[in-house]
């Protein structure tokens, strides 16, 4: 049990520390959006370039049945999408703000005109929601294409922050856990693993006649 929880242990200090590094990366991301836009642009179009890879090969393995062709043309758009993606981050990064921008303004006005229709328990909540969403869209798309320079590192490195806040909560909260459910170690007693004391030697003779009153009442008892 005790092996056990160092392991767990271990594990949950690595979550930890992955945690530690997720938020400092969050944290530079913010300090530097232009930098941390260009990173998300091109660690997206390099796993849109193998997720494309790896779904061609899986086709390859399926050919001859009915969805070959599907997943192969599914492929070969993943693969033409990360080609494209790494090779003009800066445009991919307009498009990008842009579908954010628009799906910005059509889910906070989703949700502005359900709120006021349906007028729910939830209704103050769901329509700060909305026009929060719709005053976001709005501000990305009244600034492009110069948001786009900034938009995508905010979010790319908030989504860092939090992981790593997360994660460092996981961590945490799992060694306490696990400090609490594994046995303490056994304290050693110095005085249990000592060796016994020998036994005080007795006065000259003593080895022949231990007990020389008991020898004698019997030696009178066998003469009577």
């Amino acid at each position: 049990m005790r092996r056990r929880g160092k392991k767990l242990n271990r594990g949950f200090g690595g979550l930890a520390v992955l945690g530690g590094l997720l938020v400092l990366g969050g944290i530079v991301g913010l300090v530097y959006t232009g930098v941390a836009t260009l990173t998300s642009m091109l660690l997206f179009g390099w796993l849109l370039l193998i997720g494309g890879a790896v779904g061609l090969l899986q086709a390859v393995q399926s050919r001859g049945t009915g969805f070959f062709w599907l997943a192969a043309v599914v492929a070969a758009l993943n693969i033409a999408a990360g080609v494209v993606v790494i090779r003009h981050p800066e445009g991919s990064a307009e498009a990008l703000t842009m579908f954010a921008a628009l799906l910005f303004l059509a889910g906070g006005l989703f949700r502005l005109v359900g709120s006021v229709v349906v007028r729910g328990p939830q209704f103050g909540w769901t329509l700060f929601q909305g026009a929060f969403g719709l005053l976001l869209g709005l501000l990305v798309l009244f600034d492009w294409p110069h948001s786009s320079r900034y938009v995508l590192g905010v979010f790319f490195s908030l989504a860092l922050l939090f992981d790593g806040l997360g994660l460092i909560a996981i961590g945490v909260g799992g060694r306490r856990i696990v400090s609490m459910v594994t046995p303490p170690e056994p304290v050693s007693d110095p005085a249990a693993k000592s060796p016994p004391e020998p036994a005080p030697e007795s006065s000259e003779g003593s080895s022949s006649r231990p007990f020389p009153e008991f020898s004698e009442s019997v030696r009178d008892q066998s003469n009577n």
